[in-house]
């Protein structure tokens, strides 16, 4: 997956950390493409001169494997994202939607364990 972006490293940075990754080899900064390697994906960033302006296309949902979707959204937002939307339900369904540092949105569901306990 390729996503556009005005500086590629520190968001390349960004991603490595929210996806358990490695930046890919001779990657460094200032580099206009830089590579996140992942068990769950490969996100390839590229440099572009124009800046994001609509609402993504095409965005990440993702589904935590060791923490609870809670826990996940602080972990991210202590990584430099936002949180854009909040469609959590006081039930414990829903899913957060956030931003990464260059306003990427993503969602984050519940957990595989979170969906087995309530039955969905």
């Amino acid at each position: 997956m390729t996503i556009d972006c005005a500086d590629a490293y520190p968001l390349a940075e960004f991603w490595v950390k929210v996806l358990d990754g490695k930046l890919g080899e001779g990657d460094e900064p200032g580099d206009p493409e830089v590579l996140v390697e992942s068990a769950g994906a490969g996100l390839l960033f590229i440099v572009v001169p124009e800046g994001k302006s609509v609402k993504n296309r095409i965005h990440l949902d993702l589904k935590p494997l060791d923490r609870t979707r809670d826990e996940e959204v602080e972990r991210l937002l202590a990584l430099g994202a936002t949180l854009v939307e909040d469609h959590r339900a006081p039930d414990g369904s829903g899913w957060a939607t956030l931003a990464d540092p260059e306003g990427n949105e993503f969602c984050v569901e519940r957990s595989a364990a979170e969906r087995a306990a309530t039955g969905g």
